[in-house]
């Protein structure tokens, strides 16, 4: 019997690995589409793969005056979904309050449409397996949620721990982590090799390759085409761009250009370029905000002022907190200067600018904590404790310390500055992450997408041509059935099993 494999499509990736499955796999396809009305065009019409069945995620939400309420607490006592959770958390519906303010009643219809519609999905088809990206946005989590309640197989595609590395996997964590992690043998290296190592895959230089590809010709491109050529109905079909017309779009973007210049004079001005090294300190590198690392994996732990202020006031004394902010927040225009104000109004904290060297700040500080961040992982590298607000994939190295409760957290800390942490552990969990993972540059990969589709990532709602979307395809063949050949391991391993 053919495998049934459904597919959540953002883009040219999934499809792509579409195509190459049906050629190298025998199985029924299906998709569920999230993008924009102009690439829609090319999908509703394409016959490069055959799908069973396709379903336009946006054409299924519509604004309601009144809610299902019943249905929706059914729901989440049904599969064990916290709703609100997820919702209160999502970017789209508090980020972007200048172009649509999200009513309780607007965001409840968006929930009740979303679950009818991939629970009548799965109900439909009854998948064998889910492929996806790993969720950025909450329908998504929901809907990856519901696939694991539902006992439907998921094969989440992200950019793991390693630079360089991807993994495929069914769960965010590391599938039966605990007891692989006891079963497994390290390699015998030392802390020097196993730093040596993280530097071979410096997920620091992939991520600063991605964030400061910055094209003016392809902006102004974007711009032309967005004023001039684009008809804009997703502003009406998609909540995701509510309200973003083209004239509070275009005043946004020059806001926001102004804005960034001011926060990157405060940034010069008043964070610190250097700092006593040599004094006991804990390191809190931010996290970017607004990111699903954090919305979603730290949904309780989001507000990173507090977070300093919690770990400020649980130092023992003779400690500072060393404050970094991140070199990526960039792709967010920075902070609001009143968020960096109130960082440096919290006692016994330094403030540092993002350009100072995290490798410095890992080898001298105590303990490191991050809300879910990498630096966590990177920590144990330099011999340092950390400490985390989320469930990561590194959670189970005996240095990593999960808070769930922030009363605990003086407590924990002062338990980490007397911790040693042993090389055997990380040797360890980093045989267990290769077998995890394989060398894939995922990012690279999303960024070759972004420069041939979409202007870089300027405009993501162009139209796609039969002859670009092919062209894409031969180009990136062998890109991409490596991609493919991963996904039908994983599937073919969990059938063996």
């Amino acid at each position: 019997m053919k495998e049934k494999i459904l597919l959540w499509i953002e883009g040219p990736l999934h499809f792509g690995i579409a195509y190459n499955l049906q050629k190298m796999y025998n199985c029924e396809l299906y998709a569920v589409f999230d993008i924009t009305n102009k690439p829609k065009e090319f999908f509703l019409k394409q016959d490069l793969v055959k799908f069973e069945r396709v379903w336009f995620y946006h054409d299924h939400i519509k604004i309601n005056d009144s809610v299902d309420m019943e249905f929706l607490k059914s729901f989440e006592k049904k599969y064990n979904i916290d709703l609100w959770k997820l919702a209160i958390n999502e970017r789209i519906f508090y980020r972007f309050y200048e172009f649509h303010k999200f009513s309780t009643n607007e965001i409840l219809s968006i929930e009740e449409g979303s679950c009818k519609l991939f629970e009548n999905i799965l109900n439909e088809i009854k998948p064998d397996f889910f492929l996806s990206y790993l969720p950025n946005l909450h329908h998504l989590e929901i809907f990856y949620e519901l696939c694991v309640a539902k006992g439907v197989k998921t094969l989440i595609l992200s950019n793991p721990i390693l630079g360089y590395k991807t993994r495929i996997a069914e769960s965010k964590e590391i599938t039966n982590s605990l007891k692989r992690y006891e079963e497994t043998r390290g390699q015998n290296r030392d802390f020097k090799s196993l730093r040596e190592y993280l530097h071979s895959f410096d997920i620091s230089k992939q991520l600063k390759t991605s964030f400061n590809k910055n094209s003016n010709s392809k902006l102004s491109k974007a711009a032309i085409e967005f004023l001039f050529r684009s008809d804009n109905k997703h502003e009406k079909t998609h909540y995701t761009y509510f309200g973003r017309t083209k004239i509070r779009v275009l005043s946004f973007m020059v806001k926001l250009s102004m804005i960034k210049r001011r926060r990157e004079k405060f940034l010069k001005e008043k964070l610190l370029q250097s700092v006593d090294l040599e004094k006991p300190f804990i390191y809190f590198p931010l996290g970017v905000d607004p990111e699903a690392n954090i919305l979603i994996t730290s949904p309780f732990y989001t507000n990173q002022i507090e977070i300093a202020r919690s770990i400020a006031k649980s130092l023992p004394i003779g400690y500072q907190l060393y404050v970094k902010e991140n070199p990526a927040q960039v792709n967010r225009e920075w902070r609001d200067i009143s968020d960096y104000e109130e960082f440096l109004d919290i006692p016994n904290v330094k403030f540092l600018h993002p350009s100072f060297s995290n490798k410095k700040l890992l080898e001298k500080s105590s303990i490191v904590v991050t809300v879910a961040g990498t630096s966590g992982f990177e920590a144990a590298f330099y011999e340092k404790p950390s400490i985390i607000f989320g469930d990561t994939i590194y959670n189970l190295l005996p240095s990593v310390h999960r808070v769930r409760e922030i009363e605990n957290l003086p407590k924990i800390i002062r338990n980490c500055l007397s911790e040693q942490v042993n090389s055997e552990d990380l040797d360890k969990f980093l045989v267990l992450l290769e077998e995890d993972t394989f060398d894939f540059d995922l990012r690279g990969f999303n960024s070759k997408i972004l420069e041939h589709f979409f202007h870089d990532g300027k405009l993501i709602d162009r139209e796609i041509s039969r002859e670009s979307m092919m062209e894409f395809l031969n180009k990136e063949k062998e890109s991409l059935e490596k991609l493919s050949l991963e996904h039908i391991k994983k599937i073919e391993c969990d059938e063996k099993n």
